[in-house]
């Protein structure tokens, strides 16, 4: 497996900065954030590292020379947004702007994607697979053609009462991603697998590994701690924030030796990114530094 990290929580930092934080820190690669360049949506969106809307020749030779300089790969361009909006006009842009990415992908020689499939939190999910077919069924092919794959995140964006009741992802569990990936069959469409988003749903996060393991074509390393004495008062009904938060990993609930051992049983050499959205280490850069120090430290027993 190669370690890297989630560029987002270093979004005041520089496409160089990150890239030297890197290589300093000993990691193997850095998924890029690749947002319109502009205002920020919600907490670790709207971060530009690389912008895929002003790509030429020049530009893609200096970003893959610099990776080359620092030893430091992109494990792919991530683009988070919701493609499966009811409003037409935002569906257009977040679609176009995901075209682009696999584009810059291609263009870039990273061939892989990590995003969302996006979802319309107030219809049902089969009301939601429909509209999906329509929407992914044109990326997906234009991602073939590019020979480029494209990895969907199983986090549910279902934090708090402005996602309620639905959340605004559609790929949040074993049995959706089955129909979407009989609906939308395709070697270039898979997962982007982050565990902690199945331990406040109360899912087994092992066992869709060996399910799924031609599908894991990227993986997030973030944890997720569930505070029992909430949970009790709130019950699972409640917004999630009402009883869990995100943590680094090793400070939540996520066994990570077993993890790590279901993904080494598959054969997985695939990246695996640190994704840091700890309150706890947001006050400062240098503790935004530090949470990735921490996080690699305790990963290292078992990914080097």
């Amino acid at each position: 497996m190669k370690l890297g990290f989630v560029s987002a929580i270093l979004g005041d930092q520089s496409f160089e900065e990150v890239v030297d934080l890197a290589s300093s820190y000993g990691f193997s690669c850095v998924e890029m954030m690749c947002w319109p360049v502009g205002k920020a949506e919600r907490r670790y969106a709207g971060v530009t590292h690389i912008d895929v809307s002003d790509l030429s020749d020049e530009k893609i030779n200096y970003i893959n020379k610099y990776l080359a300089s620092k030893s430091i790969a992109i494990s792919a361009l991530g683009y988070y947004p919701n493609p499966l909006d009811p409003e037409e006009e935002k569906k257009a842009f977040y679609t176009a702007h995901i075209t682009k990415v696999i584009r810059a992908a291609s263009l870039l020689g990273i061939n892989l994607v990590t995003t969302f499939i996006g979802r319309d939190k107030n219809k049902t999910i089969e009301e939601n697979l429909v509209v999906f077919k329509e929407v992914w069924t044109p990326i997906i092919k234009y991602a073939e053609e590019l020979n480029v794959r494209v990895a969907i995140e199983n986090c549910p964006m279902l934090f708090t009462k402005d996602e309620w009741p639905g959340g605004l992802n559609l790929a949040t569990t074993p049995a959706i991603w089955r129909k979407m990936f009989d609906m939308i069959p395709s070697p270039c469409f898979g997962l982007n697998f982050d565990p902690s988003h199945f331990v406040w749903q109360h899912m087994d996060y092992i066992k869709p590994i060996y399910e799924f393991k031609d599908k894991m074509f990227h993986v997030h390393f973030k944890d997720i701690k569930i505070y029992r004495n909430l949970l009790d008062q709130v019950g699972i009904m409640a917004t999630p924030l009402e009883y869990m938060a995100p943590k680094l990993p090793g400070l939540g609930d996520v066994d990570w030796g077993k993890f790590v051992s279901a993904l080494t049983d598959i054969g997985y050499k695939g990246p695996a990114c640190i994704e840091v959205e700890d309150k706890a280490f947001e006050d400062s850069l240098d503790s935004r530094k530090k949470s990735l120090l921490i996080s690699r430290n305790h990963l290292a027993q078992f990914v080097l």
